[in-house]
């Protein structure tokens, strides 16, 4: 890892990683258990095959203030029950942490909520760019059943990632495919009241 400037290119046609890639993540079906609404149908879907549900390619730096991380996060397109692929969503660990996404490909939304129970979705589409403001979680849904999602984030050095309360709480509210495209509807299955972190 050099402390000098450097350059690298985003993904063009047929690529999905920028072309400096320190580190690669694959999150499975395993890796998102309690995670889909369709609890059977995520065991019959797991029985079958641990299938990949999407992947981060970071260009990795000192996780400091005053650097930024940034990578690729590609989601690719399925279904669990009709629920739509998506990440497992975090906090950031300093949770006055803003974070950028632009969409270089694909359809879908990034799902957020703050401490406070206020929910929003933005939507993808090529060219969006997206302000994840600080405080609020943030998870990536591709809606697109053709195509991945490709989107390039970056965000603080020093902000870490809080993965535990998603996992212990989920989100308020969920993205359902339907006859007319993706629905927005609140979680059922949301496990109370978090105060305010």
């Amino acid at each position: 890892m050099s402390d000098k400037p450097f350059t690298f290119t985003l993904p063009g046609t047929g690529e999905i990683r920028p072309s400096r890639c320190d580190s690669h993540i694959e999150r499975c079906l395993t890796s998102m258990r309690g995670m889909f609404q369709d609890e059977k149908a995520y065991e019959a879907m797991l029985a079958v095959e641990d299938k990949l549900l999407y992947e981060v390619f970071e260009i990795r730096r000192p996780e400091a203030v005053g650097e930024l991380i940034s990578g690729i996060s590609v989601v690719h397109p399925g279904l669990v029950g009709n629920e739509y692929y998506m990440t497992k969503g975090h906090f950031h660990s300093v949770l006055a942490t803003a974070e950028i996404y632009y969409c270089i490909s694909g359809s879908g939304c990034m799902v957020m909520e703050n401490p406070e129970g206020e929910c929003d979705v933005e939507w993808f589409h090529p060219g969006t760019v997206l302000y994840v403001a600080p405080r609020w979680a943030h998870r990536s849904v591709n809606t697109d059943l053709d195509h991945d999602l490709v989107t390039y984030f970056v965000y603080s050095g020093n902000a870490g990632h809080d993965y535990k309360t998603i996992e212990t709480y989920g989100f308020h509210q969920i993205v359902m495919h339907s006859d007319k495209g993706p629905v927005v509807q609140d979680n059922p299955r949301w496990k109370g009241v978090r105060g305010a972190m």
